[in-house]
């Protein structure tokens, strides 16, 4: 694979954390790159050693991807509107606060997923509500940021109903190790990338209590039913489920062993406090922080999801992982569909 258009694009990536540093490497090997970290220590430690040791120790950065901790520098590389690309890649806690701060017009997209604590908005509707006068989207997808930054192949769908940002994102990222698709269903990627993270602890716990591979293969299938079950009611595209930023990412964070949310699980499955779990992190796990927000609303839309409350019970410490596996087993049968 190779870029689509031999054009410069200016990237900016907001956010000099694992996911950000990896996106901004990629980008950095053919386009004009500016990655902005809040710290500015962190900066200039990624200057000098040309790591970022705090979130992707041991793998060198492109020598031609440029540090900041200046936001206004930063906005100022992407060119403005119409011109570069701006990726924020902060988590979503302060996705809110940086679009607001964007110029007008700007072409923006968010790595971020999940569901933002306290008002349970989605990454579109919070660009709605704070920054309609933005280009938005989100850009997602299976994808572990160290394989990222490492050029392994990958594959991402950049989202939104400007069909021109999207393909502005296509032409800025695709390249020889990254394949980006466009998708008009900012809703259905979004939905699939902050459910999968709650049904990734729900894996990891059956995994953490050795329940076997058929036990997996459930859980992933049903925990698929539910995601599309609130997508479709919150208005997403039932095809999307069966992409990149549904089916896929779903089994990447339930299955892979860099998943923070599946080693959630694993240490819930071996009696470990949550508390002490998310120390050993170091790391955010969004589907600690995302799981009662999509549980609420889905209850709100009256929709059944089973398999996330069961996640919500025992992160509350409400049951036991045994128990909330047995009161799954033991719920009424039912038809597939």
């Amino acid at each position: 694979m190779t870029p689509l258009a031999t054009t410069a694009v200016p990237v900016t990536v907001l956010g000099a954390g694992a996911w950000g540093t990896a996106l901004a490497a990629q980008a950095a090997t053919h386009q004009p790159t500016l990655l902005w970290a809040r710290d500015a220590a962190q900066a200039e430690a990624i200057r000098q050693t040309g790591q970022n040791q705090r979130y992707l120790p041991g793998l060198t950065l492109p020598s031609a991807l440029r540090v900041t901790p200046d936001f206004d520098a930063a906005i100022a590389h992407a060119g403005g509107a119409g011109k570069g690309l701006i990726i924020v890649g902060t988590p979503m806690a302060a996705l809110r606060e940086t679009l607001a701060r964007l110029p007008a017009g700007s072409a923006v997209m968010w790595l971020c997923k999940g569901f933002e604590a306290g008002s349970g908005l989605l990454g579109h509707e919070i660009a709605q509500q704070v920054a309609p006068q933005l280009r938005a989207g989100v850009l997602s997808g299976p994808s572990f940021a160290q394989e990222v930054a490492r050029g392994q192949p990958t594959a991402l769908v950049a989202a939104s109903r400007d069909a021109a940002l999207c393909q502005a994102a296509v032409q800025a990222l695709h390249g020889s190790s990254l394949r980006v698709y466009s998708s008009p269903d900012p809703v259905g990627v979004e939905v699939g990338g902050a459910v999968k993270n709650v049904l990734a602890i729900a894996t990891g716990i059956a995994d953490g209590m050795d329940l076997g591979l058929n036990a997996r293969a459930a859980l992933i299938t049903r925990g698929l039913a539910e995601m599309t079950r609130l997508g479709l009611a919150l208005g997403a595209q039932v095809e999307t489920f069966m992409g990149l930023s549904g089916l896929g990412d779903l089994v990447l964070t339930a299955t892979g062993d860099l998943s923070r949310n599946r080693r959630v699980g694993l240490r819930l499955a071996a009696g470990v406090g949550l508390s002490q779990i998310l120390h050993e992190l170091g790391h955010v796990a969004e589907g600690v922080y995302s799981a009662e927000t999509v549980l609420h609303r889905a209850q709100a839309l009256g929709i059944d999801m089973p398999i996330t409350a069961a996640v919500v019970a025992v992160l509350r410490s409400e049951l036991a992982p045994r128990d909330a596996v047995a009161a799954l087993m033991t719920r009424e049968a039912r038809a597939e569909r």
